[in-house]
């Protein structure tokens, strides 16, 4: 076999080992896809009237706010899907076992790569699940089979590029419990922004953060592929934002990473 050919035999195999140790903790697991279903059942079933009333006016009600938040909670099942990405990562370098792989005849960036997909798959396994409850509780984008392709690459996109923070968080963290508060941040900050109510409906000083992170342009991307609202220059922005993340956390990643394993 060709190195490549080893390489690419050792990161399936610590893919399927990344895989299988997430059903380590399935409290993670469980909250990751839970939460943002519980979030989309109360703010459609219970605020939804109100608040559908006023983003879409009076005609809207709980269908329109639906349509309105759905893109936001695939959204946020991505953010909270990374804390147990983080955890595994931390939970590996804690126990030594990073340590015991380097005196195998084992790829280098293996264990890594697999760390990278496990948690990207396991992430778009979830958006997968809460897309279907909310085409279920009557969901209905108006997206053109182009237009799916394209929101599902910016789901990926997005998917991939926390990934690789979250293995960041989990390598440079102490211990499983720093990574998974580390991780905390990114499943608040999508809180302030246009994923609940449009940002021009807040308070000026709230309004202008909530413009200028990173999840509101991705949020107004995905709702104008799905809903064939208006994007603008969200894209070109969401865009900026994926793949400046995706290098930051490549680059602190692999650093901590290999660092924390020596």
């Amino acid at each position: 076999m060709s190195t490549l050919s080893y390489s690419v035999s050792d990161s399936m195999t610590m893919l399927r080992r990344s895989l299988r140790h997430g059903i380590r903790f399935p409290a993670m697991l469980i909250s990751s896809l839970v939460t943002p279903v519980v979030l989309l059942l109360m703010f459609v079933y219970i605020f939804g009237g109100a608040l559908g009333a006023g983003v879409g006016g009076a005609a809207a009600g709980r269908t329109g706010y639906l349509n309105y938040i759905a893109p936001s909670m695939v959204l946020l099942t991505v953010c909270y899907g990374g804390g147990s990405t983080a955890v595994t990562v931390s939970v590996d370098l804690t126990e030594g076992i990073i340590k015991r792989f380097r005196t195998m005849a084992i790829s280098r960036g293996a264990v890594l790569t697999g760390h990278v997909l496990g948690g990207f798959l396991r992430t778009m396994a979830t958006v997968t699940l809460v897309l279907a409850v909310a085409l279920a509780m009557g969901f209905r984008p108006t997206a053109t089979p182009v237009e799916w392709a394209a929101a599902i690459g910016v789901l990926a996109l997005l998917s991939f590029a926390l990934t690789w923070l979250m293995i960041a968080f989990g390598s440079a963290a102490k211990n499983p419990g720093s990574a998974n508060t580390a991780a905390m941040p990114l499943q608040i900050l999508p809180l302030v922004s246009s994923a609940f109510v449009p940002t021009d409906s807040m308070p000026d000083g709230v309004r202008w953060f909530a413009e200028y992170q990173p999840f509101t342009p991705v949020i107004d991307t995905l709702r104008g592929l799905l809903m064939g609202s208006a994007i603008g220059d969200s894209a070109y922005i969401a865009l900026g934002w994926l793949v400046g993340i995706t290098v930051v956390g490549f680059v602190w990643a692999r650093a901590a990473f290999h660092a924390r394993g020596r």
